[in-house]
């Protein structure tokens, strides 16, 4: 393993200092991140030789099937977050409600809220497609040791202390920023460590993917459908090449490596966007900017939007920062 070896848990420890809170607080909820990361990648990996593939049989508040392993990825997550005594809330994508972590405890002086999508592109998984975990940290807004409130999870992502996702594909790997750029760390499963693998990742300022659903064209508005147009067009640096997995965190990754644009817009059948701006839209954006790249809605920055409700819908256009830009160019010329 190349970059000396270092393992997440060196790297957390060497950066601390570069927390604006430096407590330990945020380096031991990463820490459990990474615990649970692990024992969702086993499952994940045995997804074909126990029953825990295909619908679970309920659907979860947005009104989507829950998959068997998005329920064992959702109970993991908040049970290790909580047994761990780290945090004084979660919201969870698959929840209803956030969850108050001693809220009885007057001694609880914990400062950290996660909100998380425990299992993003869950859908993919019997198809054996790779699929991944979405957090976003955020300090409290309430006085400590008072019981949480929906008020410390409906921030903007300006103001995230932390963000990232785990990727668990043909290897796994755990991404994240706390506002210093974006590391990556891939999982070695022999020993069931993390090790730095991609130091301060960067997105191109250009590239030659786009990521839309094309099936849903008719119903995308006019900027995006002349983008879409644009993107094939044969030229000297075009037509782009069309990539597109139907896993946020798949899609992503690949353009921040590669060099591209990841499109879910507003649609006439999804007026405000599908992605939730807690639990995807916002840590992605966090990602993507300390990446180099940008995120908008079409037309604002999506980490100045100001959240109403936990499971608030987005569109979202982010990724390599000229290609954003060019989107953006067309959505000014056709702005309803």
């Amino acid at each position: 393993m190349s970059f000396e070896n270092k393992t997440l848990g060196e790297f957390i420890n060497e950066n601390q200092h570069t927390f604006k809170y430096s407590t330990g607080e945020l380096s031991n909820l990463i820490n459990s991140l990474r615990l649970a990361a692990k024992v969702v990648n086993h499952e994940v990996n045995q997804a074909g030789l126990v029953d825990i593939i295909g619908a679970a049989g309920d659907t979860n508040i947005q009104g989507e099937d829950q998959q068997k392993l998005d329920v064992y990825a959702n109970d993991i997550f908040i049970k290790t977050l909580t047994n761990r005594n780290i945090v004084c809330g979660i919201a969870s994508e698959e929840e209803d409600d956030f969850v108050c972590i001693n809220s009885k405890d007057k001694n609880h002086q914990n400062k950290y809220v996660i909100l998380i999508d425990p299992l993003d592109g869950s859908s993919n998984i019997d198809v054996n497609v790779s699929v991944g975990t979405i957090f976003s940290i955020y300090r409290r807004v309430t006085p400590v040791g008072s019981p949480v409130t929906k008020e410390d999870f409906l921030q903007e992502g300006n103001k995230q202390v932390a963000a990232g996702y785990i990727i668990y594909g043909t290897s796994t790997m755990l991404v994240y920023t706390t506002g210093h750029g974006v590391n990556g760390f891939t999982l070695n499963p022999a020993i069931g460590t993390f090790y730095l693998s991609h130091p301060k990742m960067q997105y191109p300022k250009d590239g030659n993917i786009y990521s839309v659903n094309e099936g849903n064209y008719l119903e995308f508005p006019e900027g995006i459908k002349k983008y879409i147009k644009y993107c094939q067009e044969v030229t000297e640096d075009r037509p782009y090449t069309s990539r597109y997995i139907g896993s946020l965190v798949s899609d992503f990754h690949r353009n921040m490596i590669k060099g591209g644009v990841y499109l879910y817009p507003k649609s006439t059948k999804n007026p405000n966007g599908k992605l939730r701006l807690l639990y995807e839209c916002n840590p992605i954006a966090f990602l993507a900017e300390q990446a180099g790249g940008k995120a908008t809605d079409g037309f604002k920055r999506i980490m100045d939007i100001k959240p109403t409700e936990l499971h608030q819908r987005v569109p979202i256009i982010c990724g390599s920062v000229n290609m954003v830009e060019k989107v953006e160019e067309f959505m000014s010329k056709f702005p309803s």
